[in-house]
């Protein structure tokens, strides 16, 4: 699955052209390395996004094509969580 679709599939990010614009910035990275919106993701990859001042790197449990709301954070589990100086 590509990424920008997993983002906004899962809800990290609400929008597939903010995930877009995300990753051309930089601050998307699969497995320790920088990442493309057309990247493609599986399950196991470790993705850590930066949302302005705080970094958060989730664990990619499973990937569909749609998903009900309620069942989005199933996608995936935060590893960690934390606050990135500028």
């Amino acid at each position: 699955m590509r990424l920008d679709k997993f983002l906004k599939v899962s809800r990290l990010i609400k929008r597939r052209t903010l995930a877009k614009e995300v990753s051309e910035q930089g601050r998307i990275t699969i497995n320790g390395q920088v990442a493309k919106a057309s990247s493609t993701v599986k399950v196991g990859d470790e993705l850590a996004v930066r949302f302005g001042q705080k970094l958060v790197t989730v664990k990619i449990e499973r990937l569909q094509e749609t998903v009900r709301k309620e069942d989005a954070a199933a996608m995936y589990s935060v590893v960690k969580e934390e606050k990135v100086e500028s």
